[in-house]
């Protein structure tokens, strides 16, 4: 006798159809754009410190050359002028000669530590170097305002290992900056000193 369908369903050993398995949401596709958005969050994060950073050594670099050059002024000028004075008061009789030796023996002590200190060529580096921390702190920005977005993964990595690498080699060339630097140019970002007007608002 033939089977009915209504046999068929209440024999339990009848062999019931397995349910399809359920993909999971997205898939396997889901999972690879997660991964590039997080290394993507990644990298702008790092680009983010690399100008933070650099902004900071700059600053502190600038501060480091002010510095060097009032030092070369507070030493120069007082060498000058007393150089220019003992020769005119050796010019006076008696008590003359003995002024003149006293001020020429102070402006050859100021002379030589001005010397001594290099403060021109301290203050010229200082410069220089906060300028080279400009331009890696403008490249980092507009790699991360610019090109991120339309680089791969791999090439906005390159970018950034080339720009650590120059960071680096700055830092290891750059003469540190003192703990007055420091404060100088806390003071002088937390006042807006690197604050263009497309990034905040208009001035009154």
């Amino acid at each position: 006798m033939d089977a009915t369908p209504t046999d068929a369903a209440s024999n339990p050993a009848a062999p019931a159809s397995a349910p399809a398995p359920e993909a999971p949401p997205g898939g396997a596709s889901e999972t690879g754009t997660d991964g590039e958005a997080n290394r993507r969050q990644a990298l702008d994060a790092e680009f983010r410190r690399l100008e933070e950073s650099a902004m900071w050594s700059a600053q502190c670099q600038f501060e480091e050359g002010k510095r060097w050059r009032a030092t070369h002024w507070a030493l120069g000028l007082p060498a000058t002028l007393l150089a220019a004075i003992a020769g005119t008061t050796a010019l006076v009789e008696s008590t003359g000669a003995t002024a003149a030796g006293i001020l020429a023996l102070l402006s050859a002590g100021l002379g030589a530590i001005l010397t001594t200190v290099n403060a021109p060529q301290r203050a010229s580096q200082a410069v220089a170097a906060a300028n080279v921390y400009l331009s890696i702190q403008t490249a980092a920005r507009q790699h991360r305002e610019i090109d991120l977005p339309a680089w791969t993964t791999v090439e906005a990595r390159e970018a950034l290992a080339a720009l650590t690498t120059r960071r680096d080699e700055q830092n290891a060339g750059a003469d540190p900056p003192s703990r007055r630097a420091y404060r100088k140019a806390h003071a002088n970002l937390s006042a807006g000193g690197q604050t263009y007007t497309v990034d905040g608002p208009a001035p009154l």
